[in-house]
């Protein structure tokens, strides 16, 4: 099948490189290993390809075109190559899990070394303009045309502060602020943000909650890239995507804890980057806990791959 990404990467000897760039919208083929510049195709043939592709039906109401499009936005240290593997691992993964639309990647510049951690940090800060403009407010203007199409958010890392800094500066710019947009499900797996910075009373994210249906964070305790000791991250406070969300949050905000399930979990032998952290897009009880969770048909407590505990936290427990 046919892969969508944006790249808004440099461009470096006919390659993408790991500075920021132009934005650029690609369309490959499945039978490609890695997105070039030579994938790039106009802007409107772009979005017309991708809801063509969300589509899965027509609002008995309305009569407009309705489905899904998830874009995934990947965390640091992850070259086109890892970029375009985890995408088609998710669109797999998730078909298989009866999630009918399209997924899309926005592939911000990150590099390849284990060791460049905080200048992808201040790349992914740069680029988080461009989500807006390029991602979130493309994805407005199409709905203002009558379409109606549900565009969710998964990052992964870094990426939920890519994504989190996107909806900050969205909230700056009065041609954005004015106009009626709203994500309908973001999730974050394995979240290199401060848990604080995710309270109700924490200014940092309250465009993030504002202008998003739901919010879901899946933690895991077993990830030790986001432990504190790590030496690139010395002086972080403690991370989302390790302990979960802080007690006061909005009423929108779900925490899922996902360690007893990891603990049951294999490493795939085909997994690439550190498995405690990037496990997700290798699971197949995750991804139809995540089609599910983007469908938003059931209330979270009742998503049949999750469980309560005695304390009434949501884990992830789906069936073997």
């Amino acid at each position: 099948m046919t892969d969508y990404l944006i790249s808004v990467r440099n461009i470096r000897s006919g390659e993408f490189g790991s500075e920021p760039g132009t934005t650029r919208f690609l369309r490959l083929p499945s039978n490609r290993k890695v997105h070039k510049p030579s994938h790039m195709i106009s802007r409107a043939e772009w979005v017309s390809a991708v809801m063509a592709a969300a589509r899965s039906g027509t609002d008995p109401v309305t009569g407009d075109a309705c489905g899904d499009i998830l874009v995934f936005v990947h965390g640091y240290n992850n070259d086109p190559p890892a970029v375009l593997r985890r995408h088609r691992l998710l669109k797999k993964n998730l078909a298989a899990a009866g999630f009918e639309g399209t997924v899309v990647s926005f592939d911000w510049p990150s590099n390849n070394i284990a060791l460049n951690y905080l200048e992808d940090r201040s790349d992914a800060r740069k680029t988080s303009i461009k989500l807006v403009d390029d991602c979130i407010r493309l994805f407005t203007t199409t709905q203002m045309r009558g379409c109606s199409m549900n565009v969710h958010l998964l990052a992964h890392s870094t990426g939920a502060y890519v994504v989190r800094e996107g909806f900050d500066d969205a909230d700056d710019r009065r041609h954005i602020a004015q106009s009626n947009w709203t994500a309908s499900q973001v999730v974050f797996i394995a979240a290199d943000i401060s848990a604080k910075s995710m309270g109700s009373d924490d200014s940092k994210s309250s465009s993030l909650y504002r202008h998003s249906v739901r919010l879901t964070n899946y933690h895991n305790p077993y990830d030790s890239v986001l432990k504190l000791s790590n030496i690139k991250r010395i002086g972080v406070a403690p991370r989302a995507g390790r302990i979960g969300l802080p007690t006061q949050v909005p009423q929108k905000a779900v925490c899922v804890d996902c360690g007893p399930h990891f603990q049951r979990l294999k490493k795939d032998p085909g997994s690439d980057g550190a498995w405690d952290h990037a496990w997700h897009f290798y699971d197949k009880g995750f991804a139809r806990d995540l089609a599910c969770t983007l469908r938003g048909d059931i209330d979270r407590h009742y998503i049949p791959t999750r469980r309560t505990d005695d304390r009434g936290r949501l884990q992830l427990a789906p069936e073997d």
